[in-house]
């Protein structure tokens, strides 16, 4: 049993990897929700939507959100009748944000509603929002406090970050199914996501970091940082406001209270190398995924050497 922690484009890229090679009963995915936003007046839930529009086939490539082949004509309508078109929600896209905001206002718990969707699509792997609660990601530029979307759509990530806070994080409680995902997997892999903004609010929900520390399931991270940079967003910039070094050992440090194997990319083997001095198990591999084959092998090489002795090093296992 594998479960994986997500969020954002790299998380959805890994995933497809994933389920390209693991089983989707062997399979749980628990994601970010400290993103989700009320647009139009309708909950939109922006990485629960990826990961179920990916599972089921469904997710463009080209822009890695949203629907493959949707159209935008009523995001144009709501522009012409002088409403916010900063947020490109497709046709196709809406009608998941229409039936979400219906199934909650039926009184359906986010849960409830994330498997009714799942299921309505065909997807058999189990998707699970990390909580039912609100948790909202704020972040606090020199202009004022932003919601993530605000500050990475809306204004393209190009405000100084002061710092980043999860709203509602601390009265919320992991969403049914999580905390026994965690404990009773064989494996957690936290996928190559933005760790402030989209690992971080997961972590934030009370008993869910605690979780992964007691888990006895070995637990791998993908880097998103590849040579001192984020391979793409903002993830960079909001690690340094985190007081966290841009670079796999700033990773390393974000997850370090429960982290078993780092994965870093191939070219960060020198700094691997030193980082493996500190008692980090890390393992060098290829993880940009500009293409399909790209994913399945990132996937597969993440899987073969987590599920390796922890006595074995990752020379050995390259």
């Amino acid at each position: 049993m594998i479960t994986v922690l997500t969020g954002g484009t790299g998380g959805a890229k890994f995933v497809d990897g994933l389920r390209q090679i693991v089983p989707p009963d062997d399979l749980t995915i628990i994601v970010n929700t400290g993103d989700d936003l009320q647009w139009w007046g309708l909950y939109v839930s922006p990485d629960i939507d990826s990961i179920i529009y990916m599972l089921a086939g469904k997710l463009s490539q080209e822009r890695g959100w949203g629907v493959k082949g949707d159209t935008f004509f009523c995001l144009n309508a709501m522009g012409q009748l002088g409403q916010p078109i900063w947020f490109n929600t497709g046709d196709r896209d809406l009608a998941t944000h229409i039936v979400r905001s219906k199934l909650l206002s039926d009184g359906k718990s986010l849960s409830e509603v994330t498997v009714e969707i799942a299921t309505k699509l065909g997807v058999t792997t189990r998707v699970l929002p990390m909580s039912d609660s609100r948790v909202e990601t704020r972040v606090l530029t020199p202009i004022g406090e932003l919601s993530f979307e605000e500050y990475f759509v809306q204004r393209w990530y190009q405000d100084p970050v002061e710092s980043v806070r999860f709203a509602g994080a601390s009265d919320a409680e992991p969403a049914p199914g999580v905390i026994d995902a965690i404990r009773s997997s064989d494996l957690v892999l936290l996928a190559p996501s933005n760790p402030v903004t989209s690992i971080a609010p997961i972590l934030a929900v009370p008993g869910i970091r605690e979780a992964l520390r007691e888990s006895r399931a070995r637990i791998a991270a993908v880097s998103p940082i590849v040579r001192r940079a984020a391979v793409s967003g903002p993830a960079g910039i909001l690690m340094a406001a985190q007081g966290f070094e841009v670079s796999i050992r700033g990773v390393a440090d974000f997850y370090r209270d429960f982290l078993d194997l780092l994965v870093v990319d191939s070219q960060d083997e020198m700094s691997a190398e030193a980082l493996r001095q500190t008692g980090m198990r890390v393992h060098c591999t290829p993880t940009i995924m500009r293409h399909r084959e790209d994913r399945i092998a990132l996937a597969e090489s993440t899987l073969h050497a987590a599920m390796q002795p922890p006595a074995q090093t990752s020379q050995e296992l390259a």
